[in-house]
């Protein structure tokens, strides 16, 4: 029988998880020499090339060690995408000497967060404020002022991958978390993945070489923004899949064990229905996600298009699964750290985060009004 890819990395994953994915929940905290653990191992971002120091995996075998992740706890994907979305951007737009020394550092134990989103910048990035500028005392610094909110990783990050304006274009900065200027207040209380380090961030006056500006600055801001989250929302989706995955083998494994009126709940038809959905979801986004990920591989022009499909076919599966399994398992899932009320909780925000349900619809109507043919 043919190994499953990256089996090695599967089992340091079982290893280091274990049973502790509940209670990282409840404490609101993955243990930090984990996380620098997965990293040295180079699996919170296994497409950084070998060359780089990564592992060199295709988009295909990442998303499915994604999914693996996402099963166990969607707290520790998170921070797997944001590891990926910010070395796949540091690739993407990195110089060569950029690109040697901060993917060695994101897969040798450092972690990195990638910050976008601000106290009126959503998804519609035109109104960010955050600005990037020349440091009047010499051309050798910027100085960088703003703020973003709901960055996950920040918590644990050794660097902030941070998107500005700057000049008339854009461009992204990666920031030491601890540089003078900059300030991360975690979120306390978050409605999903509790463990993920969600923060939000200040920068006052924070003053950086101009080294640190990804290819010297000065892209376009669509460009820089749709390709990290091109990443991000395929890894999502990935992860969405992992918690489908987890829905369905928890209800399932429940619907035998638990009998009602002389026979076990998956005897039943209306519990039986809830099954059949629950296999319907985790089939059905393993196959849009691996139709992205192929895209990906092939470096197809329906890549940006195929991983906004898959997040959000992914991410409504997800919700909607996970709450079909709390209602399988009733009381026995509706407690704090059970993987099913996890998922309820994580699949939610899974709805949200990298586009919004109605950004994807939107990009998904745009789409199919520029491309295919007017039969009237």
């Amino acid at each position: 029988m043919m190994a499953e890819p990256l089996a090695s990395e599967r089992a340091m994953i079982d290893e280091l998880i274990g049973d502790q994915p509940g209670s990282w929940d409840i404490s609101r905290e993955i243990p930090a020499a984990l996380l620098r653990k997965l990293g040295a191992a180079g699996v919170l971002c296994a497409q950084v090339p070998a060359a780089f120091g990564g592992l060199g995996v295709s988009s295909q075998d990442n998303g499915e060690l994604t999914a693996y992740v996402g099963s166990r706890c969607s707290s520790l994907r998170s921070i797997m995408t944001s590891q990926g979305m910010a070395a796949w951007t540091i690739q993407r737009f990195g110089d060569r000497d950029q690109r040697v020394r901060y993917l060695a550092e994101l897969t040798s134990g450092q972690l990195a967060a990638i910050a976008f989103s601000e106290p009126a910048a959503g998804s519609d990035l035109s109104a960010m404020r955050t600005e990037i500028s020349s440091d009047g005392s010499d051309g050798d610094h910027v100085v960088l002022n703003g703020q973003k909110m709901w960055v996950t990783g920040a918590r644990y990050a050794d660097h902030l991958l941070v998107l500005g304006q700057y000049a008339d274009e854009a461009a992204f900065a990666v920031v030491p978390a601890s540089a003078p200027g900059v300030h991360v207040e975690t979120i306390a209380d978050p409605l999903g993945c509790r463990a993920a380090g969600h923060a939000h961030v200040r920068f006052d006056n924070a003053r950086l070489p101009r080294s640190c500006l990804l290819g010297g600055g000065g892209q376009a801001l669509s460009l820089l923004f749709t390709t990290a989250l091109c990443y991000g929302r395929l890894s999502v989706a990935w992860g969405c899949t992992g918690i489908a995955r987890a829905c369905l083998t928890a209800a399932v494994s429940h619907a035998r064990r638990r009998e009602q009126s002389g026979k076990p709940l998956a005897q039943h038809q209306l519990i039986a229905g809830h099954l059949a959905e629950l296999q319907i979801a985790e089939h059905v986004s393993t196959r849009v996600c691996a139709h992205a990920s192929q895209c990906w591989d092939s470096a197809s022009p329906d890549m940006v298009i195929a991983c906004v499909l898959a997040k959000h076919i992914s991410a409504g599966h997800a919700a909607r699964g996970s709450s079909i399994a709390v209602q399988v398992l009733a009381s026995a899932g509706a407690q704090d750290g059970h993987v099913v009320a996890r998922a309820y909780r994580d699949a939610k925000l899974m709805e949200i985060i990298e586009g919004s349900n109605e950004i994807c619809q939107l990009i998904l109507a745009e789409h199919a009004i520029a491309t295919l043919p007017d039969r009237t």
